[in-house]
């Protein structure tokens, strides 16, 4: 467990001190792609918790989520209708979903 808070805390560091910045037509597609991360990060989360977590599992749901989500938000783009709202929705509901199984796991209801 300390390695993932070492792997948090410094990626947190370098994400403040490098001034990176990113062109405006890319933030969507990025803000969706991280939410689908931050699902498959919780998803295996869940499962771990579960028993029964799966790393092929897991690996694939992290960039097919990511890529699909991305290509979701592009071609929205390139209709000109904002898919990025349904991707955000569509995690962000799973994300609070994964939340709170998590927490009950942990509560151990």
């Amino acid at each position: 467990m300390i390695y993932p808070i070492i792997g948090l805390i410094i990626g947190i560091f370098l994400g403040l001190n490098m001034p990176i910045s990113l062109p405006q037509e890319y933030v969507k597609l990025l803000s969706v792609a991280l939410m689908a991360v931050l699902d498959s990060v919780l998803g295996g989360m869940r499962s771990a918790k579960e028993g029964n977590y799966d790393n092929q599992i897991f690996i694939s749901g992290f960039f097919v989520n990511a890529f699909v989500a991305t290509l979701l938000c592009y071609f929205g783009e390139r209709l000109g209708i904002d898919l990025y709202f349904v991707g955000v929705l569509a995690f962000g509901l799973r994300i609070f979903q994964n939340i709170a199984i998590i927490r009950r796991l942990y509560l151990g209801k």
